[in-house]
């Protein structure tokens, strides 16, 4: 079959690398975000998928709404058969979704209609899910709505972190993606409807997501620290007012008896902070500015006693 592929994180490079090297379907263009300013320098960024694109000779779009008239022009000339989706960025309209002769299909990283949205694998360990996985889905006009096309669950470890997680998500996607294809190309792919009311929705993550509540129990900030890792973060700041982030793995301590936010032992491991419920123990740190490092490298020369409150601004 003949497919276009619209993507820009780096969770669809996989499942575009198995389309290229299947003999059973040809690869013939790749549409991605434009390169955005990033970072302090301003310097373009320029996704994975564009550069193993480029690697190949696969002819490359960059519209910056995929909805305009150009780049729908240019979608209609290729005449694919199927158009796969994963982590495009945008919204398809109906003049994109009538251009297929088949379907045009989205990869989602959750188990659909849990985590509808823009961040479904950072969702998922919040929410203290035991798996998640791939959902192969015909798009509809709506967010995340469409048919189920075809899945693959997957176990969400107790240590997992966001990162970890996003890897083994992306190499779940070319399994995914070249069954689905199989089933449409032998007009065999069945469509099941959602269970709509079950559906929970999830926003695009702000650095400001990443800020700790620490009235909130020590297995949820556990989870809130590891879902967040490494996009945003999360972070605290300590009793001179300095924004410092925290990273996993953090040790959850059953305790009771200071008030959240309370720092209640200091040594060699880190620092035992009280939370809502139990308490957390921070071993690893990046104050701003700074390079990340153990809290013992960090507290020495600080004034930073047993007593102090963590997470009070000014």
């Amino acid at each position: 079959m003949k497919v276009v592929f619209l993507g820009t994180g780096d969770i669809g490079l996989p499942s575009l690398s198995a389309i290229k090297d299947s003999e059973e379907h040809e690869l013939l263009a790749v549409y991605t975000q434009p390169d955005r300013p990033f970072g302090r320098k301003g310097d373009l960024k320029v996704s994975e998928i564009k550069l193993f694109a480029k690697s190949c000779s696969i002819p490359i779009h960059q519209p910056e709404k995929i909805r305009e008239n150009e780049a729908v022009e240019s979608l209609v000339n290729y005449a694919p058969d199927i158009i796969v989706v994963i982590a495009y960025g945008q919204i398809l309209p109906k003049s994109v979704l009538d251009i297929p002769k088949i379907a045009c299909i989205n990869l989602h990283a959750s188990l659909l209609p849990h985590h509808r949205g823009a961040a479904p694998i950072q969702s998922s360990i919040l929410a203290g899910d035991d798996r998640t996985g791939i959902t192969v889905m015909y798009i509809g006009e709506g967010l995340d709505d469409g048919d189920i096309l075809f899945s693959i669950p997957l176990d969400i470890m107790p240590d997992d972190t966001g990162g970890a997680l996003h890897e083994r998500l992306a190499q779940l996607g070319p399994e995914a993606l070249i069954h689905s294809l199989e089933l449409l190309s032998s007009d065999s792919a069945p469509r099941e409807e959602q269970e709509h009311e079950l559906a929970t929705y999830v926003t695009k993550l702000k650095r400001s997501d990443g800020k700790i509540n620490w009235s909130r129990s020590a297995n949820h900030i556990d989870r809130h620290v590891r879902a967040y890792d490494p996009w945003p973060g999360t972070f605290t700041f300590f009793p001179d007012h300095s924004n410092i982030k925290i990273f996993p793995p953090i040790e959850i301590v059953e305790y009771e008896g200071s008030d959240p936010g309370q720092i209640i032992d200091l040594d060699s491991k880190g620092i035992l902070v009280a939370c809502g419920e139990g308490a957390l123990r921070i071993s690893e740190i990046q104050p701003s500015g700074k390079r990340r490092m153990l809290v013992p490298a960090y507290v020495a020369g600080k004034e930073l006693k047993v007593g102090d409150f963590l997470g009070v601004e000014d």
